[in-house]
């Protein structure tokens, strides 16, 4: 094996940590029963955390329902009127690219059987180590893995065998 094997190794497993920790969420509405009458999206939406940069998406039949970004008036009364977007491909994938409470709704007459939604999108959270109060946390920096990472330094493993690489 080259002595420069164990330098892709590194630059591969720092590729994958920076990726992984970076990478935006898909929130597919409704999960596998995707965008349909009779769900309760209220409850599948307080059981998610969207941020800026998540993406939410739609899955339905193209040729029964749609999707309507309103406003709260909108949302409220099941219309389309000064409605800022509308989708009809089946497939629909939404960025959530401002922090504010978003809207959506069915414009085919779904809104009334229950096709609406609104989500609450945060601020991105701060990078570690980077909040007000680390000045006063103790001189040891915090050492760890992102949410997933030792998923993605396995994955990392695995990938470096599947590129020939071998493993340190």
């Amino acid at each position: 094996m080259s002595t420069s094997a164990p330098i892709l190794h590194l630059i591969a497993a720092v590729l994958f940590l920076i990726l992984s920790s970076a990478a935006a969420t898909d929130h597919i509405v409704g999960a596998n029963r995707g965008w349909n009458p009779g769900m309760n999206y209220t409850l599948w939406a307080n059981n998610h955390t969207f941020y800026v940069g998540d993406l939410i998406s739609f899955r339905y039949q193209k040729t029964q329902y749609n999707v309507f970004e309103v406003n709260k008036t909108g949302y409220d009364n099941c219309t389309t009127e000064g409605n800022t977007g509308n989708w009809s491909s089946g497939k629909d994938f939404i960025l959530l690219d401002l922090a504010k409470r978003y809207y959506f709704i069915c414009g085919t007459g779904g809104c009334s059987n229950g096709m609406k939604v609104s989500v609450v999108v945060h601020p991105l959270p701060p990078p570690p180590g980077s909040s007000k109060g680390a000045e006063h946390s103790s001189s040891a920096p915090a050492v760890g893995l992102p949410a997933g990472g030792r998923g993605v330094v396995l994955a990392a493993f695995f990938l470096s065998f599947w590129l020939g690489f071998g493993w340190i």
